[in-house]
Protein backbone atom coordinates (compact mmCIF):
# COMPACT_ATOMS: atom_id res chain seq x y z
CA UNK A 1 0.00 0.00 0.00
CA UNK A 2 1.13 3.66 -0.85
CA UNK A 3 1.46 6.22 1.98
CA UNK A 4 -0.20 9.29 1.62
CA UNK A 5 3.16 11.13 1.31
CA UNK A 6 4.13 8.59 -1.46
CA UNK A 7 1.05 9.51 -3.37
CA UNK A 8 1.75 13.23 -2.97
CA UNK A 9 4.56 12.79 -4.50
CA UNK A 10 3.99 10.94 -7.46
CA UNK A 11 0.86 13.43 -7.82
CA UNK A 12 3.38 16.52 -7.94
CA UNK A 13 5.24 14.89 -10.24
CA UNK A 14 2.71 14.27 -12.64
CA UNK A 15 1.46 17.49 -12.03
CA UNK A 16 4.95 19.13 -12.95
CA UNK A 17 5.23 16.42 -15.86
CA UNK A 18 1.91 16.80 -17.65
CA UNK A 19 1.60 20.77 -16.99
CA UNK A 20 5.50 21.48 -17.52
CA UNK A 21 5.52 19.25 -20.79
CA UNK A 22 1.88 20.41 -22.67
CA UNK A 23 3.15 24.12 -21.83
CA UNK A 24 6.51 23.53 -23.53
CA UNK A 25 4.49 21.39 -26.46
CA UNK A 26 0.69 23.59 -26.77
CA UNK A 27 2.05 26.86 -26.45
CA UNK A 28 6.06 27.90 -25.57
CA UNK A 29 7.78 26.35 -28.27
CA UNK A 30 6.02 27.93 -30.65
CA UNK A 31 6.26 31.17 -29.23
CA UNK A 32 10.62 30.35 -28.74
CA UNK A 33 10.23 29.79 -32.74
CA UNK A 34 8.75 32.86 -33.62
CA UNK A 35 11.25 34.76 -31.27
CA UNK A 36 14.24 32.70 -32.99
CA UNK A 37 12.84 33.47 -36.64
CA UNK A 38 14.24 36.38 -38.94
CA UNK A 39 11.48 39.36 -39.41
CA UNK A 40 9.35 41.38 -37.36
CA UNK A 41 7.70 39.90 -34.42
CA UNK A 42 4.18 39.82 -34.46
CA UNK A 43 3.18 39.30 -31.07
CA UNK A 44 0.25 40.99 -28.33
CA UNK A 45 1.86 43.43 -26.11
CA UNK A 46 -0.60 43.12 -23.00
CA UNK A 47 1.28 45.02 -20.27
CA UNK A 48 3.13 47.68 -22.80
CA UNK A 49 6.66 46.59 -22.45
CA UNK A 50 6.98 46.23 -26.20
CA UNK A 51 6.15 42.95 -28.55
CA UNK A 52 9.73 42.24 -28.78
CA UNK A 53 9.83 41.88 -24.39
CA UNK A 54 6.29 40.33 -24.44
CA UNK A 55 7.72 37.40 -26.41
CA UNK A 56 10.85 37.10 -24.79
CA UNK A 57 9.23 36.94 -21.42
CA UNK A 58 6.18 34.74 -22.75
CA UNK A 59 9.16 32.17 -24.17
CA UNK A 60 10.81 32.59 -20.73
CA UNK A 61 7.71 31.60 -18.68
CA UNK A 62 6.38 28.66 -21.06
CA UNK A 63 9.66 27.53 -22.24
CA UNK A 64 12.50 27.92 -19.57
CA UNK A 65 10.09 28.16 -16.83
CA UNK A 66 8.82 25.08 -17.16
CA UNK A 67 11.60 23.28 -18.27
CA UNK A 68 12.70 24.40 -14.27
CA UNK A 69 9.17 22.46 -13.37
CA UNK A 70 9.63 19.59 -14.99
CA UNK A 71 12.83 18.65 -13.49
CA UNK A 72 12.22 20.18 -10.06
CA UNK A 73 15.15 22.54 -10.21
CA UNK A 74 14.06 26.14 -8.27
CA UNK A 75 10.46 24.98 -8.81
CA UNK A 76 8.54 27.70 -7.02
CA UNK A 77 10.52 30.25 -7.91
CA UNK A 78 9.98 28.67 -11.56
CA UNK A 79 6.15 28.34 -11.00
CA UNK A 80 5.68 32.32 -10.11
CA UNK A 81 6.41 33.40 -13.64
CA UNK A 82 4.28 30.83 -15.09
CA UNK A 83 1.71 31.05 -13.14
CA UNK A 84 1.94 35.06 -13.96
CA UNK A 85 2.10 34.36 -17.76
CA UNK A 86 -1.36 32.71 -16.98
CA UNK A 87 -3.10 35.30 -15.04
CA UNK A 88 -1.85 38.39 -18.07
CA UNK A 89 -3.63 35.63 -20.19
CA UNK A 90 -6.58 35.05 -18.40
CA UNK A 91 -7.61 38.43 -17.45
CA UNK A 92 -5.79 40.79 -19.43
CA UNK A 93 -5.48 38.78 -23.08
CA UNK A 94 -8.27 37.31 -22.72
CA UNK A 95 -9.68 39.74 -19.83
CA UNK A 96 -13.41 40.54 -22.52
CA UNK A 97 -13.98 37.06 -23.38
CA UNK A 98 -15.97 34.04 -22.14
CA UNK A 99 -14.87 31.49 -19.78
CA UNK A 100 -14.39 28.97 -22.15
CA UNK A 101 -11.48 30.82 -24.03
CA UNK A 102 -9.79 31.55 -20.65
CA UNK A 103 -10.53 27.86 -19.58
CA UNK A 104 -6.28 27.11 -20.43
CA UNK A 105 -5.02 29.63 -18.77
CA UNK A 106 -6.76 29.18 -16.04
CA UNK A 107 -6.31 25.43 -15.74
CA UNK A 108 -2.35 25.98 -16.43
CA UNK A 109 -2.86 28.65 -13.67
CA UNK A 110 -4.32 26.52 -11.14
CA UNK A 111 -1.68 23.93 -11.54
CA UNK A 112 1.27 26.29 -11.24
CA UNK A 113 -0.23 27.70 -8.34
CA UNK A 114 -0.63 23.95 -6.45
CA UNK A 115 3.31 23.53 -7.39
CA UNK A 116 4.10 27.12 -5.83
CA UNK A 117 2.25 25.57 -2.78
CA UNK A 118 2.91 22.58 -2.43
CA UNK A 119 6.69 22.56 -4.00
CA UNK A 120 7.99 19.96 -6.44
CA UNK A 121 7.78 16.40 -3.53
CA UNK A 122 10.54 14.16 -3.87
CA UNK A 123 10.73 13.43 -7.07
CA UNK A 124 12.69 16.58 -7.93
CA UNK A 125 16.08 18.07 -7.93
CA UNK A 126 14.78 20.43 -5.18
CA UNK A 127 13.71 16.88 -3.16
CA UNK A 128 17.02 15.45 -4.14
CA UNK A 129 19.30 18.40 -2.97
CA UNK A 130 17.18 18.87 0.38
CA UNK A 131 17.79 15.31 1.06
CA UNK A 132 21.61 15.32 0.31
CA UNK A 133 21.88 18.45 2.68
CA UNK A 134 20.26 16.87 5.44
CA UNK A 135 22.78 13.68 5.30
Amino acid sequence: MMSKSQATDISLLLLRLVFGGFMIINHGWGKLMKLLSEGPIKFGDPLGVGTELSLSLAVFSEVACSVLIIIGLFTRWASIPALFTMLVAAFVVHGGDTIRDKESALLFGTAYLVILLMGPGRYSLDGWWDRRRMV
